[in-house]
């Protein structure tokens, strides 16, 4: 049996790429700085990358990537494929996993085939009609932070919805519209963090609520009773083995009257200092820089 690695970035040469080409940038951006602050706090020697393309050059001696680009290009596979091709190590899961991950209809599939619960869905193309009953979520599903995503409940909003998620792709997703309590659960390696419930105070969690100060209220831990915690968290889990996930992510539910039910999986999320996996992390004991440290651990113990 392999000696776990821990990681401490004193003096190491570290690369952080954020940014990217795709609708998430400006948050990717907010992560990556935040990442590498907290790595420089602790003696990390750290070289910022801003990616702006689908291309990115990794200074030579560098240690390790710290990968925070969200969405397109950092979370779907290619950059993986890119820095493996580079063989530098990087944070997070690897390509194959990725893709799976990124993309709401292969992940569906993947849930479905492990028996993981997750809302009704179908798949649409171009110039054909939902099969579900309305209500209806309607979304691209090779997109994040909720762009592409229509909570529809009225036929005159199918044609809108569907042209919108046509402009990312020639596939759309459509899932039952499951009303519950919005969940959320960090995992790292196979620990299941402290759940985090997320409350908007107008609507639902869609990008303004994501990204406006105050616009949500964020309850960690989840005010859930013992039985509640476990059995969420024993579904998260679930639905990162689905997807043979070994490093982190963070796994989004619903909580309905019937149960738990997986809506998607997030590979790369948020890492600023206020989103949602940090403020699990810090509900666990685990500081910003020590979550960074952690992730670090676990890329490192997978690609040894």
């Amino acid at each position: 049996m392999k000696t776990p690695f821990s990681f401490d970035p004193h003096n190491r040469r570290l690369t952080v790429i954020k940014g990217g080409p795709g609708s998430e940038r400006d948050v990717s951006i907010r992560s990556g700085t935040s990442v590498a602050n907290a790595l420089r706090s602790l003696g990390g020697l750290v070289t910022e990358i801003e990616v702006k393309g689908r291309e990115v050059a990794i200074p030579k001696g560098s240690e390790l990537v710290f990968n925070l680009i969200h969405g397109t290009f950092g979370e779907d596979g290619e950059v993986q494929d890119l820095l493996d091709g580079q063989c530098v190590p990087y944070t997070g899961e690897g390509a194959a996993e990725s893709r799976v991950a990124f993309h709401k209809i292969l992940t569906k599939k993947a849930l479905e085939k492990a028996g993981v619960p997750t809302p009704k869905w179908e798949v649409l193309k171009a110039g054909e009609h939902p099969s579900l009953s309305l209500p209806m979520v309607i979304k691209a599903p090779c997109q994040g932070s909720s762009v592409g995503v229509h909570l529809v409940r009225e036929p005159a909003q199918i044609a809108h919805a569907i042209a919108d998620c046509l402009l990312h792709g020639d596939e759309i997703l459509v899932e039952e519209m499951v009303f519950g309590r919005e969940l959320t659960v960090g995992i790292l390696g196979r620990e299941a963090l402290p759940i985090v419930e997320i409350r908007p105070r107008d609507g639902f969690y869609d990008y303004a609520n994501k990204y406006t100060a105050g616009a949500t209220e964020y309850l960690v831990p989840a005010p859930l009773s013992t039985e509640e915690t476990a059995t969420v968290q024993a579904i998260a889990l679930a639905a990162n083995d689905a997807l043979d996930l070994k490093v982190y992510c963070r796994v989004d539910l619903l909580l309905s009257a019937t149960g738990p039910t997986v809506l998607e999986i997030n590979t790369i999320p948020g890492m600023t200092e206020t989103s949602l996996l940090p403020k699990a992390a810090a509900a666990s004991g685990l500081d910003f820089a020590a979550l960074c440290c952690r992730i670090a651990s676990l890329s490192l113990n997978v690609r040894s």
